[in-house]
């Protein structure tokens, strides 16, 4: 009985040891949730590891917080269930900040002003967006542009994981438009000869980065991040970047 009871108790110990050398490294890492496919703010390279804008700026959040980086890829829509539940630390993803994503999630500073434009074949009959009435329309689902198209009179939407995947419907003439925000668009018809990105836009946007309720410290560390960023003329730097490629 002695023995079993001593041989109970290391196992307990060894247990514990463990659960805590697992809490410890966690604690190391500092994990952003994001959607690669949305280039040039999260995409991913020959390598296929996710690169862009938003990991730029990601790197420099985990080095004021002394963490290392964790990039989790996963769906747009499952994002701020994610941040919400704790799997990850923050949300970087080219997301609007909007009235009602802060009802479930606290934003940082801005860092991007955007819009929703809408992306055309040459020759479309679409000209503004008021031509959409009744037309089918490719999303990224769960995205502001996917809440604009849909609030438009007789559309049709296909929800779609990807942008790329938008692109695609439309140049095979399953779709007759595509709304997306603006830099993923002009990245899109630059690699796509025929297609074209209409002069009206459908929204004016601002990008930020979202952490859980109450998360005040991880917050302030990102602000003070943003900041500097702006004041230094890095985050400028940053995007004139991928405006490059």
């Amino acid at each position: 009985m002695k023995n079993t009871r001593i041989l109970v108790a290391l196992v307990l110990v060894a247990v514990l040891a463990l659960t805590a050398t697992g809490c410890a490294a966690s604690s190391k890492n500092l994990v952003m949730g994001t959607s690669s496919g949305f280039e040039p703010f999260e995409f991913t390279d020959a390598n296929q590891k996710v690169v862009g804008i938003d990991v730029d700026i990601a790197n420099l959040i985990a080095k004021e917080t002394g963490k290392i980086l964790v990039v989790e890829d996963m769906n747009f829509d499952s994002l701020i269930a994610a941040v919400q539940t704790g799997k990850i630390d923050f949300i970087a993803a080219g997301m609007t900040a909007n009235d009602e994503r802060r009802q479930n999630v606290d934003f940082s500073d801005t860092y991007y002003d955007a819009s929703q434009v809408i992306i055309v074949k040459e020759g479309s009959s679409i000209k503004t967006a008021a031509d959409l009435v009744g037309k089918k329309i490719a999303v990224q689902q769960g995205t502001t542009g996917d809440d604009l198209a849909t609030a438009i009179e007789g559309t049709s939407i296909d929800r779609l994981t990807k942008v790329a995947d938008c692109v695609t419907e439309l140049l095979q003439g399953k779709v007759d438009a595509v709304v997306i925000d603006s830099f993923p668009a002009e990245k899109s018809v630059a690699k796509n000869p025929g297609l074209v990105i209409l002069a009206e836009p459908l929204s004016i946007e601002q990008y930020a980065i979202a952490v859980k309720k109450g998360n005040t410290k991880l917050l302030a560390s990102i602000n003070k991040v943003i900041a500097a960023m702006k004041a230094d003329g890095s985050l400028e730097s940053i995007v004139a970047s991928y405006e490059a490629d």
